[in-house]
């Protein structure tokens, strides 16, 4: 069986050491030669790279592997980039939250203005590594699981529409792991049926092989518990804010109930409700500061300082596990199904086809071929139309550098209320991503 060379773009990420183990758990369904981290911040990178360097030599001795921050090093003979970079990182994503807070509207890192900064800063990050790819390794496929992945994707569609870049989401990896929960079923034996955004979007079928429907029950216990569940299924969506997050879900339903919501509706649906529950000087970004930063770098250190990773404190993050679900579909035709962000051409038959929707694909080494899932209704279908123009107004500003289409997409985002607050909210941004962003005229 070949073996294949992988680089993870965003080496540096808290992540990494998660995904890499979790790389480790399924080499013999996915073997790899060589493995390569790639950052920008080559300091940051170096305590977790020393570290998998000695994970790695205790448990996969064959496997060559370095960290590096010089492009033509990380790029080149690659089968697979995984990239999941943070523009900025977490010093930009606590702005992104509190920012919006101060003027009133919610601070989230994906949704709303939060979302929209990073989107400005996140393009020219894609940008580079897939340059950095094609040239390198022309061959090579990205696996792109960067937020925010609406906004991302867009931009890869208007800017880079011939590569190859495949833009996949961990959120409905996650929810139907809770799902499967509430079910009593493996999330492997079960298929979904869903439509929407980037985190905007609605489960419409859960079957399992046999095709026995469950969204009725699942439904009835979400208009109960909301996606809470008594086991502890996902690591990463553990934290306290998370389990708001997934209580919130029940409110969702009572709004829309005739279909399983992705929990992200909740910034869009109950924006005021979530402003009221933030706290203004310690978001999310403070949490992640405060907990999976601190935890994964202390762990790394440790085990740099033990000389080994026996008990090191490095934890295999399971659930991302749809990463080789997809590497594996490419590089063996597995026509594996799974929830993408694709160009809609079609798939969900009253929307754009040149909006970039969340499907169920099948995943082959062509990529992947969106399943038709017919017409939506017409609640669905106006949120839909009223983000998705949100996320191309976002892109347009980026292309042409314009502070009036960026106003624009501030202004039509659900988020916020008037077009005074978003350019309040606007103003404030550019400043603090001067560094970053394009110079907006």
């Amino acid at each position: 069986m070949k073996k294949f060379s992988v680089v993870i773009a965003g080496g540096g990420s808290t992540f990494t050491p998660g995904i890499v183990m979790m790389m480790l758990d399924n080499i013999d369904r996915f073997p790899m030669r060589e493995l390569v981290l790639y950052d920008n911040d080559g300091d940051r990178q170096a305590v977790l790279g020393e570290a998998l360097e000695i994970l790695l030599k205790e448990q996969a001795p064959d496997l060559k592997f370095s960290y590096t921050t010089d492009p033509e090093e990380a790029f080149t003979d690659k089968d697979f980039c995984m990239a999941h970079i943070r523009v900025g990182k977490y010093e930009m994503r606590e702005k992104d939250e509190k920012i919006p807070l101060r003027h009133g509207v919610i601070g989230q890192e994906t949704c709303g203005p939060g979302g929209i900064a990073y989107g400005m800063r996140s393009i020219t990050g894609m940008l580079e590594i897939i340059d950095h790819m094609e040239t390198y390794s022309p061959d090579c496929w990205m696996l792109n699981y960067s937020n925010p992945a609406a906004i991302v994707a867009e931009a890869c569609r208007v800017l880079r529409p011939n590569s190859k870049v495949l833009n996949i989401c961990d959120m409905p990896v996650g929810t139907l792991r809770r799902m499967s929960q509430i079910i009593g079923k493996d999330p492997q034996d079960l298929e979904v049926r869903y439509f929407g955004l980037n985190h905007f979007g609605w489960w419409t079928s859960v079957k399992d092989k046999e095709g026995h429907e469950y969204l009725d029950q699942i439904r009835d216990y979400v208009a109960e518990n909301g996606y809470l569940t008594q086991v502890e299924v996902d690591t990463q969506h553990m934290d306290q804010s998370w389990q708001e997050t997934h209580k919130k879900a029940k409110d969702l339903l009572a709004v829309n109930p005739r279909y399983l919501p992705n929990t992200y509706l909740k910034y869009y649906l109950y924006p005021d409700y979530e402003v009221a529950h933030s706290d203004r000087n310690y978001t999310r970004a403070n949490e992640v500061m405060n907990g999976r930063e601190k935890e994964v770098f202390s762990a790394a250190r440790n085990i740099i300082e033990k000389g080994t990773a026996v008990d090191g404190g490095f934890h295999i993050d399971s659930h991302a596990s749809f990463i080789v679900d997809l590497a594996r579909a490419i590089a063996f035709n597995t026509h594996e199904r799974m929830l993408m962000i694709v160009e809609n051409n079609g798939a969900i038959a009253n929307f754009p086809d040149d909006a970039m929707v969340e499907v169920p694909c099948i995943v082959g080494n062509d990529g992947p071929e969106p399943l038709a899932q017919g017409k939506i209704p017409a609640f669905e279908q106006a949120l839909m139309f009223q983000q998705v123009t949100v996320e191309k107004l976002v892109v347009e500003a980026y292309v042409e550098q314009s502070y009036q289409k960026l106003w624009q997409a501030l202004t039509l985002s659900k988020t916020i209320p008037s077009a005074k607050v978003a350019k309040d909210i606007l103003d404030d941004l550019i400043e603090d991503n001067k560094d970053y962003w394009p110079e907006l005229h």
